[in-house]
């Protein structure tokens, strides 16, 4: 994909205070923290150097470490906005109403989750059913699935990622909803999108996933398919909004109640139209269709 990358900085330029970082943005001070998803921190940062470029008395920073970390950041009050890529589970939930949070959700962007190989892989198409085989350990060497003979090398975000429970959900216990079903030990568990990107585009034997904002030329992307009597569908932007590509989800945003001051003007910038065209030029796909 033709895409541009940003480097995984922060984008603030002030100093940020070590407690109670939440409650600037919220209270109208000028700047604010967003802290979250390793799939969206490069489209979190883009919308925020273009938001202050047109608000150039604010400052916000936007960091990764994975959806978990954003929601226990927003509960704990050290984040005014979390960017996940899964719904907050019950338990967070629970503990935010104890801390008397009632979250806000927005829907900001939808995401493919692609599934990558090496260039070199002759493998370009695989089912759900496989998928989910392979990352439980059912199958092991490429040759079982038409490729050479050599041990698969699997690597997967680790388990505080929302894109490691998106898949473990919608891939893995697919054939068993709301089973047990978990990834192999023998899944390499990296720490964000970009380490399994760089991994994938050095070693011919090896596959994973994470957002289509991460695809590059070092890296092929499989069509998947539902089961064996589907058609194998690539994760295109035309794919996800129609609803064809089997591994597509929406990209969130939560904030502590209804937001205000300059947490709002963000939001309201990121579901504007300039906000929504940003979304298409990361390579992910806007919520609104004409933007």
């Amino acid at each position: 994909m033709n895409k541009s990358r940003f480097v995984s900085v922060f984008v603030s330029v002030c100093v940020v205070l070590t407690t109670w970082g939440c409650g600037r943005g919220q209270s109208g001070h000028n700047s604010m923290q967003i802290k979250g998803s390793d799939t969206m921190v490069n489209l979190g940062q883009a919308w925020a150097e273009e938001f202050m470029k047109t608000n150039p008395d604010t400052s916000v920073a936007v960091t990764g470490g994975g959806s978990g970390t954003g929601i226990s950041a927003m509960i704990a009050g050290t984040c005014d906005i979390a960017e996940v890529s899964r719904e907050m589970k019950t338990s967070e939930l629970e503990l935010a109403k104890k801390n008397g949070i009632e979250p806000r959700l927005f829907k900001v962007a939808l995401d493919g989750l692609v599934v990558v190989v090496h260039p070199g892989n002759p493998v370009s198409q695989l089912t759900i059913s496989q998928l989910a085989d392979l990352f439980t350990g059912r199958i092991v060497n490429w040759k079982e699935l038409g490729g050479r003979d050599a041990k698969i090398v699997l690597l997967s975000r680790e388990v505080n990622s929302g894109t490691h429970v998106y898949f473990k959900e919608h891939v893995l216990q697919s054939g068993a909803p709301g089973g047990a079903v978990e990834f192999t030990p023998a899944a390499l568990l990296l720490p964000s999108s970009q380490a399994i990107a760089d991994e994938i585009a050095q070693n011919i034997d090896a596959i994973g996933y994470f957002g289509m904002g991460y695809v590059t030329a070092k890296q092929k992307t499989l069509a998947i398919a539902r089961d064996a009597q589907s058609p194998y569908i690539p994760p295109t932007i035309a794919n996800v909004i129609d609803g064809s590509y089997p591994i597509s989800r929406p990209l969130l945003m939560y904030t502590k109640g209804e937001p205000q001051g300059l947490v709002k003007r963000f939001i309201d910038f990121i579901l504007s139209a300039a906000g929504q065209t940003i979304v298409s030029r990361i390579d992910f796909v806007p919520v609104k269709s004409k933007v």
